[in-house]
């Protein structure tokens, strides 16, 4: 499926920094409000439904045989169209 980015920042950053990030997304998922992005001239913002896909994937990456990099990917997905439906009904435990 082809996709279009929209938005795209990447960027080291302290662990602190990191969490209030994802603080201030899970804060505005709590209050119904847009989730707004912007780094130097791009800008987005989002509105997810109540109840969009919610998505968490571990990853091992690199070339064959030294694939030393880990990355952990959280991600929203939804139509936009009806958006109100989210899919899978495993349950996700983080701890």
């Amino acid at each position: 499926m082809p996709e279009e980015v929209l938005f795209k920042s990447e960027s080291n950053q302290s662990r602190e920094e990191i969490a209030s990030y994802l603080r201030k997304v899970a804060d505005n998922l709590d209050s119904g409000e847009a989730i707004n992005l912007k780094a130097g001239s791009e800008s987005v913002t989002l509105n997810p439904p109540a109840q969009p896909t919610f998505e968490v994937k571990a990853e091992r990456e690199g070339p064959a045989g030294n694939m030393t990099e880990r990355s952990v990917e959280f991600e929203l997905e939804w139509d936009e169209n009806d958006g109100e439906e989210g899919g899978g009904s495993d349950h996700l435990e983080i701890e």
